[in-house]
């Protein structure tokens, strides 16, 4: 017997059994430990292919419910991708957004077809381009004036179809959880911008820049940079374009700068067709929902963020006199955050004396900040739990940390563990399943964890283990 966690980011397959010890999918921790070691990311599969299908069906149903010719959902590749991901997600009706040529060969040798791949990037080489013509990408979301240039050299060089572009902007909504994850504001590397007169800068016309290419001759010097570039890709028969994408963040909590970032994608929108006569098809409004990473903390959810995107497409759209564009949004780590866990062993545990009145419990894991960068980078913060055993000890103020030769190694920062944790005891450490075996290292020499996937009281390796072997390969000497 097993009964449900409520109030926990766990997975929605996680439970416990009568002994207290945790229960993926059916599998007990022990059992996962026994047989693929720790530390571990483990994915329940029927999370990841449940959260996918609700986000695609909470948004098809609230578009077509305002009227909308119809969305496409995007699976962030960046969040967490391997050939088994790709395809549980394409099986579910999702289409899969790749950000390098890395991720674009994962999602083809998974056999998701080129048609439904997107490729991202700030600064794609020619080599990741080619790769995406050559897979026939059904977009490549351009992100500078001198990426249109280089595209449309490519596809002149190598003949075949325009390829199908959007062109990613930037609307100046500062969302997400931290200044990093942040990437519509001004001041930083992604997009184009919509603030007038950015266009003169970013062709660089000023007398005291080199140019950098020849700019659109319908191009005016108070025009945006998102303007110009859009009327720089409609210049060049090389090119295709599909459409204006933005994405103001990551881990975003509060929907209303989805609202405002739409509004300010469908004028540009307006403008160009104004201007041009060509009205773009479809709008890509990014995603970036967040998800809980502690107890009590609330994720977005699929259908009140679709109703409430949808109303704001339909109302834009209407205030502009425009037809509702096909509408395109990237879910990012909700899809599979939630999902994930990893699973450690406990080593050195150590009571420090941190002042007078406070003593904080370190609990050494066999783990760190390579398999979990994420705290010592964004400050983030998890809950962890033993999940080998109940305990009936009080619980006190712990820190978990990793094996590295580092002050800032901290996988948990503060959590409330039972005092007589002991080396030995498994720990986990709930919604790992975005961004964390996809941003880990060999630090320290370490090999990274493997990925195993859990569904209905089985266990199936995604990523092996790495080993020192993998790592002294590597070494040419």
């Amino acid at each position: 017997m097993s009964t449900s966690i409520p109030g926990v980011p766990w997975s929605s397959g996680v439970t416990r059994d009568q002994a207290g010890a945790l229960v993926v999918a059916g599998v007990p921790v022990a059992r996962l430990a026994a047989e693929v070691g720790t530390p571990a990311y483990v994915l329940d599969e029927a999370d990841v292919r449940s959260r996918a299908a609700a986000y695609r069906h909470a948004f098809e149903a609230a578009f077509a419910e305002v009227g909308a010719p119809g969305v496409d959902v995007y699976y962030a590749g960046k969040a967490f991708l391997s050939v088994a991901v790709a395809r549980w997600v394409h099986d579910e009706g999702l289409r899969v957004d790749t950000a390098t040529g890395g991720e674009l060969a994962v999602a083809l040798r998974a056999g998701v077809p080129g048609a439904d791949l997107g490729l991202h990037g700030n600064n794609k080489s020619d080599d990741e381009l080619a790769a995406a013509l050559d897979a026939g990408v059904g977009r490549i979301i351009v992100d500078s004036l001198v990426e249109v240039e280089r595209l449309a050299a490519l596809v002149r060089t190598r003949g075949g179809a325009p390829a199908p572009v959007m062109v990613r902007v930037t609307t100046g909504v500062h969302a997400g959880g931290h200044e990093y994850i942040s990437t519509a504001h001004e001041d930083q590397k992604f997009g184009l911008s919509l603030a007038p007169g950015t266009g003169v800068v970013a062709a660089g016309w000023t007398s005291h820049r080199d140019a950098t290419g020849t700019p659109p001759t319908d191009a005016r010097t108070e025009d945006s940079a998102a303007m110009v570039a859009l009327l720089a890709v409609l210049a060049a028969p090389e090119l295709r374009l599909l459409g204006i994408h933005s994405h103001i963040g990551s881990q975003i909590l509060d929907p209303s700068g989805f609202a405002v970032a739409a509004r300010a994608v469908l004028r540009l929108r307006a403008d160009l067709a104004a201007r041009t006569g060509v009205l773009v098809d479809e709008v890509d409004l990014g995603g970036g929902y967040g998800i809980a990473y502690l107890p009590g903390e609330v994720p977005l959810d699929p259908d009140r963020i679709a109703k409430d995107v949808a109303a704001s497409v339909a109302a834009a759209a209407a205030e502009l006199g425009t037809p509702l564009p096909r509408i395109s949004i990237e879910p990012g780590r909700a899809i599979v955050g939630t999902a994930g866990l990893t699973l450690y062993t406990v080593g050195t545990v150590k009571p420090v004396q941190v002042d007078d009145e406070t003593v904080r419990l370190y609990v050494s894991v066999d783990g760190g900040m390579s398999d979990n960068i994420r705290t010592a980078l964004y400050d983030a913060s998890y809950h962890a739990e033993v999940v080998g055993r109940l305990s009936s000890a009080e619980p006190v103020l712990a820190r978990v940390v990793g094996k590295h030769c580092e002050s800032g190694d901290i996988v948990v920062r503060d959590v409330l563990l039972p005092a007589d944790v002991r080396a030995g005891d498994l720990l986990a450490v709930a919604a790992t399943g975005a961004y964390h075996r996809v941003m880990a290292s060999n630090y320290n020499q370490v090999p990274r964890p493997p990925v195993v996937a859990v569904r209905d009281g089985e266990v199936r390796t995604l990523l092996r283990r790495e080993t020192v072997a993998d790592l002294l390969a590597l070494d040419q000497g």
